[in-house]
């Protein structure tokens, strides 16, 4: 069986160095915060050319504690519009919804599967005043246009990067381009814990202070509590384990762009489109996807071909039945796309044998 994404293997490359970090945390007896923390705060900051970077407990914490930061700073209020794409993961919404912040779910472009800045104005309010640009499957937003819409409308800009480290356009990186950046490290990301973190950045001090103490309970100093804050800490192992992982993750984003020129070499049928070929820095193909309109007879053939893929995402926000009253939407490109689109394996490890694998089975379906 071909994995998907084998984050053994992934892992297994860099055993020593995870397994001394990791004693490194055991005997330094620093369990919470200490230098392992800000160290790789520093060094994640440095690598998204962010002046800040503040380690969070996961991807969602990172999103909704920089919206919460925002709130306490007098930017945003309960009720405030803001808007994002229709085809995300739900973490994304539950950010918007968990401040009381009002989600505006636009369609995106059908050929990027980005949101897309001309659709924007159309749904701008006196009320808007987030947008959320998710860099979804890997590929960088078209922030240009979209900070010179936020500019023009006095928006802020909250960057959705968990699916895009490292993700490059004008020599800017992902987390950079907006006001705030949201990451995940997520087992299964480019850069992945092993275990649930995330991080926000900014180059806004003001940003940096509150969610520090957000994270913290609300601490200004310990047991003084100045907001209403939570517990959303990255911790010393996940950092220790990140900045290990950190040192070669130009050179996974390198082979996953490698795998994407085999795959746009070799596959060539016409019952499956391939995405759009943009072969530059502002895509780190975190996910490879394909469409067809037989998505699910599709995936059935590729396993009984022994090739493991995965639906992102079978089920738009506005359609899940936990959600379903708190959304709405005329969103048919999203609802288009959960039904066609699928996930090929995407692994840094994969041999180019198994790549040409994936590629000969690709063709092979006849539908």
């Amino acid at each position: 069986m071909i994995r998907f994404l084998d984050i053994r293997a992934i892992n297994r490359r860099y055993r020593e160095e995870l397994i001394a970090a990791m004693t490194d945390v055991l005997d330094s007896g620093v369990y919470i915060g200490g230098d392992y923390v800000s160290g790789f705060e520093e060094r994640f900051a440095d690598y998204s050319g962010t002046k800040y970077a503040i380690g969070v407990g996961n991807g969602l914490d990172a999103l909704t504690l920089s919206l919460q930061a925002w709130k306490e700073l007098g930017r945003l209020r309960d009720g405030d519009e803001v808007i994002l794409p229709g085809n995300t993961f739900i973490a994304t919404v539950l950010a918007v919804m968990n401040q009381n912040l009002k989600p505006v779910l636009i369609d995106p472009d059908p050929i990027t599967h980005n949101i897309c800045p001309d659709n924007l104005a159309k749904v701008i309010t006196a009320k808007t005043r987030v947008i959320i640009p998710v860099h979804l499957y890997g590929r960088l937003a078209p922030m240009e246009k979209i900070c010179m819409v936020a500019a023009k409308f006095n928006l802020l800009v909250l960057e959705d990067c968990a699916q895009a480290h490292g993700a490059k356009q004008n020599k800017k990186v992902s987390g950079s381009w907006g006001d705030a950046g949201g990451f995940s490290f997520y087992p299964g990301k480019n850069l992945g814990a092993l275990g649930d973190a995330g991080i926000v950045t900014t180059d806004n001090e003001d940003l940096d202070s509150m969610i520090r103490k957000i994270q913290n309970y609300g601490f200004s100093k310990r047991y003084f509590a100045d907001v209403s804050g939570t517990n959303s800490r990255l911790d010393p192992l996940q950092a220790g384990l990140l900045s290990i992982k950190l040192k070669y993750l130009q050179a996974d984003i390198l082979r996953r762009r490698e795998i994407s020129k085999i795959y746009f070499k070799n596959i060539s049928n016409p019952l499956v489109k391939l995405p759009l070929n943009n072969d530059d820095e502002s895509n780190v193909w975190h996910l490879f996807v394909v469409e067809t309109e037989a998505r699910d007879v599709f995936q059935n053939f590729l396993a009984k071909n022994k090739i493991e893929t995965l639906i992102h995402y079978p089920v738009p926000p506005h359609l899940q039945v936990g959600l379903s009253d708190h959304l709405s939407g005329d969103l048919p490109i999203t609802e288009t796309l959960s039904r066609r689109v699928l996930s090929l394996p995407m692994d840094p490890t994969m041999s180019n044998e198994n790549v040409n694998r994936v590629c000969d089975a690709v063709n092979k379906f006849k539908g």
